[in-house]
């Protein structure tokens, strides 16, 4: 039987071995990579730096938060706000469930996964510090490998709006995690224009 350490080593590896079949590649610190590898490592970075006394199982929510994100385009749900919802809800519980049988493959216990489940959903999102972890970690990984990109794509007043909506569902430690982001000059004004500073 495999100690938890192992438990969670193996898991890690699953997750990243699926994510790395995304096909978009993006330049993140250096490396190119593929999209749902490097958010799903990132993201697992800051929710043990924001919350370590959570231990290994926060990490592995915050490391399949993305889990093959790319088989369901955001084009596969109608156009606007309502869409959107959809699109991210079905996402999140798409993730949930098969991180959860990536988990109960390597024998997790059935409570543990239903908390990684929970986690990776944002269930109670707010009064949940593990669920506010992880989307904390998504929004760090959003500022830090997409902000530049999407700061060419949307008119400087709805980027800011952008900006502003993502920091609206961050917590204060989250927050204050931004300016550990290394970001161009670009991104630096648009969050100051965004966050006062």
């Amino acid at each position: 039987m495999r100690s938890l350490n192992e438990q969670v080593v193996a898991a890690e590896a699953a997750i990243d071995e699926a994510n790395e079949q995304d096909p978009t590649l993006i330049v993140v610190r250096g490396v190119r990579q593929p999209l749902a590898l490097a958010h799903g490592r990132l993201a697992a970075e800051w929710v043990g730096q924001l919350r370590p006394e959570f231990g290994p199982l926060l990490g592995l929510a915050a490391r399949a938060h993305h889990l093959r994100r790319w088989e369901i385009p955001r084009s596969a749900f109608e156009p606007g706000k309502a869409g959107y919802l959809r699109w991210k809800r079905d996402q999140r519980n798409r993730h949930a469930t098969e991180a959860g049988e990536i988990l109960l493959s390597l024998a997790f216990p059935a409570d543990d996964v239903t908390q990684v489940q929970r986690w990776i959903r944002r269930d109670d999102l707010r009064t949940d510090t593990g669920s506010q972890a992880v989307e904390d970690a998504a929004c760090l990984v959003f500022i830090e490998t997409q902000l530049a990109d999407v700061a060419t794509k949307l008119e400087r007043d709805h980027l800011i709006d952008v900006i502003r909506k993502t920091a609206k569902k961050m917590s204060a430690d989250g927050l204050a995690a931004v300016s550990q982001i290394p970001l161009g000059e670009v991104e630096q004004d648009l969050l100051a224009a965004a966050l006062g500073g």
